[in-house]
């Protein structure tokens, strides 16, 4: 049981950073005017998990957040994730492993 949560948290802190470094990447593509990464990518990297890294690039590049469906739409991410989280930890041990 320990490996697998030692698992988890190594893939959430690389898709967060992942998420980070997006935002990042496609802030300096925005201001160059290059091809840009699309935001449905930026949406689906934060629904496996980089949520957390996504909004935080939002707000230190300051990218995306005039976008009322960012600054509103990552956020919900984030919370439906934290609930998620909340009902497999509170879930009975046979629930989980069916």
């Amino acid at each position: 049981m320990k490996d697998i949560w030692i698992i988890v948290i190594i893939y959430l802190a690389a898709v967060n950073l992942f998420g980070f470094a997006i935002m990042g990447i496609d802030k300096v593509k925005a201001k160059r005017r290059k091809w840009r990464i699309p935001e449905a990518t930026l949406f689906m990297v934060a629904a496996i998990g980089g949520s957390i890294g996504s909004i935080a690039g939002m707000y230190i590049f300051r990218h995306k957040t005039k976008h009322i469906y960012f600054v509103i739409g990552m956020p919900i991410i984030l919370v439906l994730q934290l609930i998620a989280i909340a009902i497999i930890a509170f879930a009975p041990l046979n629930l989980i492993f069916l």
